[in-house]
């Protein structure tokens, strides 16, 4: 079935959950296709690099695919999109570039193509299938700074997450101040979170992390060297770099990572639209 909707939300079938993954794939192919005619660094993270690890691909109820970067490679591959990327089947989300985007790290979505998660019907912008393009940015050294600039962290996070958080947040304290974030216009929300971005960018720091993404608790960010000390790995039919100290960085994200999740703490997102490419 290439087109299915619904109102209430669905978890994909076997079927549509296999070719999902294979367009993500497709999209993961044409990151590594830009990155390698640009010099550009990228590696799989979250889900993907576990995938990677446990399974040689991807994990077997996954629905997306995570890419990361360090902020000045990420900046690189958005420039680079606007000349490289192939426009006819696919387009780059990012906040400076997509009207009405409210995410702190970037999409790449193929043509042609819708994939709604559940509560998200209501975006004013086109919703294909996707990969996450992660910017990984510095955190600060200090103790007190850190602290500071975790709870900054949060707060962007959940300006950005306002929108949806306004009409799906059940708590009515929560909702209530999610309707009070939205009410600020998202045009000041974004140049603030890029003088933030700008700020974390004068010194090289030993931890770094998506700054809109929560952390495991207890983390505020993740060794540098993980994004830049790589191997490469099998993740299906591709190689694809990731960090060479996995054992390291799965532990700190995962825990006991190789150990399988019980059925009902796999995690799956509801989907309300979902229209896959004709065969």
């Amino acid at each position: 079935m290439n087109n299915r909707e619904t109102n209430e939300g669905y978890n994909l079938s076997c079927e549509e959950l296999k070719r999902l993954q294979d367009v993500q794939k497709e999209l993961i192919s044409e990151v590594k296709r830009i990155c390698l005619k640009n010099n550009i660094h990228f590696n799989m993270v979250g889900g993907t690099m576990l995938g990677a690890i446990r399974h040689g691909g991807y994990i077997p109820w996954d629905d997306d695919a995570d890419i990361g970067f360090l902020r000045t490679e990420y900046e690189k591959f958005r420039k680079a999109c606007k000349t490289d990327l192939n426009h006819e089947k696919y387009y780059m989300q990012d906040l400076r570039d997509t009207k009405g985007y409210r995410w702190g790290y970037g999409k790449l979505r193929k043509k042609g193509t819708e994939f709604i998660r559940l509560n998200q019907e209501f975006m004013p912008y086109e919703q294909g299938i996707f990969i996450d393009l992660m910017p990984f940015d510095n955190v600060p050294d200090g103790w007190l700074s850190r602290r500071v600039h975790f709870i900054q962290c949060f707060l962007y996070r959940k300006f950005f997450w306002s929108e949806v958080g306004s009409k799906t947040e059940k708590n009515p304290w929560k909702r209530t101040a999610y309707k009070l974030m939205r009410r600020i216009p998202m045009k000041f929300v974004i140049k603030s979170y890029q003088r933030f971005i700008d700020a974390g960018q004068r010194k090289k720091t030993r931890l770094v992390r998506i700054l809109t993404f929560p952390t495991p608790k207890g983390v505020y960010g993740y060794e540098r060297k993980w994004y830049t000390h790589l191997s490469k790995y099998q993740f299906g039919n591709m190689l694809l770099p990731g960090a060479r100290d996995y054992d390291g960085y799965l532990r700190v994200k995962y825990g006991n990572y190789m150990e399988l999740p019980p059925a009902e703490k796999r995690k799956t997102h509801p989907v309300s639209k979902l229209k896959l490419p004709e065969e």
